[in-house]
């Protein structure tokens, strides 16, 4: 069984300093554990609750950010694009193309993702059952796309949460593609917060043990140093300083699969 991946890192790019920051952790962390890891960081959250929230510092200047990090710590970098005419561009720096789950329909925007020949990882909307992701994947590989990973992220039924179906995992994977769980977007209260979203990162670890326990093949985790005072998504990001012991708990549950 090949071992369990981490994509990880904060939600959004804050500054060049702070991201290095996390970047060099998580990888001195999954080195010691020897766990493949890639870095996520947003260069723009065009989904935020409120017009007033911090974006991140765009396309441009978000993608040198990322280069920036990708060289000086020689680490494989994803990020989410959310414009076809991104996709070209994008596909420059990053190693693995991200669609958002509020976009995991667009099919100009899969489409333009696929045709760059990088990996995708399509992230399941809240809005769909498991089933649905056959219908992405054929739309990605029908423009070209060879490498396909989904992501669970939850289901949300409204009034501001998000419920997890662990049948998905297996259900999507017998699709033909590996399937990464999301450990927390899935404990975000969508718009909980009233002009932001809120979360309870406390549960976060529970759903990554469980995914692991029924066969998801990687972990994406939202870290910070300080989630409190996270520009976005602080509510359901786990510490930093927590990361360790909870991929060593991982790979434990992975070796008894």
């Amino acid at each position: 069984m090949y071992p369990l991946f981490l994509i990880s890192g904060p939600c959004v790019i804050e500054n060049f300093e702070t991201t290095f920051e996390i970047a060099l952790k998580l990888k001195q962390i999954t080195t010691a554990l020897k766990i493949p890891f890639i870095f996520k960081a947003s260069f723009d959250k065009a989904n935020r609750t409120s017009i007033s929230s911090f974006r991140g510092p765009g396309f441009k200047k978000g993608l040198e950010i990322l280069q920036n990090i990708k060289k000086g710590l020689d680490i494989k970098i994803i990020s989410d694009i959310h414009f076809p005419e991104q996709a070209a561009k994008a596909a420059d720096v990053l190693d693995i193309i991200q669609i958002p789950a509020f976009l995991c329909r667009q099919t100009d925007l899969i489409c333009a993702a696929a045709k760059t020949g990088k990996p995708l990882n399509i992230k399941k909307g809240q809005f769909l059952s498991p089933f649905e992701c056959s219908n992405i994947i054929e739309k990605a590989r029908a423009c070209g796309s060879k490498e396909i990973t989904i992501t669970e992220r939850g289901t949300t039924f409204g009034y501001n949460n998000l419920v997890v179906d662990f049948r998905s995992i297996q259900i999507i994977k017998e699709m033909g593609v590996k399937v990464i769980f999301d450990a927390t977007h899935s404990v975000q209260l969508p718009g909980g917060g009233g002009t932001s979203s809120s979360g309870e990162s406390r549960f976060a670890p529970y759903l990554a043990k469980a995914a692991v326990a029924v066969g998801a093949d990687g972990i994406f985790i939202e870290t910070h140093p300080d989630p409190a005072k996270a520009l976005c998504d602080g509510p359901n990001s786990i510490p930093l300083d927590s990361i360790s012991s909870l991929l060593e708990t991982l790979i434990k549950i992975r070796g008894a699969l």
